[in-house]
């Protein structure tokens, strides 16, 4: 399949679809189960994508072997287009997906049990290779790993009154560690 490189404009909003959501954020002790899982759908994007060339990794705390997480599996998918939403998105919704966030650059579908996250970008978009940078070096670094896990549970004990800010509390830690990653790699 022969794709040629769209010119359209991406959206300029966040589209958060079905609003701000309450949740109780709860972490669980790793899962050796959680690389399965991942397996399993990335089987299913793969099938659901094929005649695409996309790239796909487990991303997130649960690629991150004993590291506490939330049990949500994280996933990045990048994609060709991020604009071309009718060569990936209606696959993806086809095969079982819901579409949870549109924003400029980024989409977000997850499963009905929201339990499987899958992030889209443009396979040249930074935060790509930004989640690779922090998965990792928290693979490989057993401080920085702690630190991250102890940060996670000290926010645990808030109410969130959406995802988007327990996500947004974590930031200052993860900018941190990011920094270290860069250093540890000489950039």
């Amino acid at each position: 399949m022969t794709h040629r490189k769209r010119c359209r404009p991406d959206v300029t909003t966040l589209e958060l679809i079905g609003g701000l959501e309450r949740i109780e954020v709860a972490l669980h002790s790793y899962d050796d189960r959680w690389p399965d899982v991942y397996q399993t759908h990335r089987r299913r994007i793969e099938t659901a994508l094929a005649p695409l060339r996309v790239e796909i990794e487990h991303i997130g705390s649960t690629s991150v072997p004993g590291l506490a997480a939330k049990p949500t599996i994280d996933i990045v998918v990048a994609v060709e287009d991020i604009t071309a939403e009718e060569d990936y998105l209606d696959p993806l919704l086809a095969a079982g997906y819901e579409l949870r966030v549109r924003e400029p650059g980024h989409r977000l579908v997850r499963t009905p049990a929201r339990d499987v996250h899958v992030h889209l970008y443009q396979q040249d978009d930074p935060a790509v290779a930004e989640y690779l940078l922090l998965r990792d070096h928290l693979r490989a670094n057993a401080k920085d790993r702690l630190l991250y896990e102890s940060t996670k549970k000290a926010l645990i004990s808030k109410q969130w009154d959406d995802m988007n800010d327990y996500a947004d509390a974590k930031t200052d830690v993860i900018l941190a560690i990011k920094a270290r990653a860069r250093a540890a790699r000489g950039h």
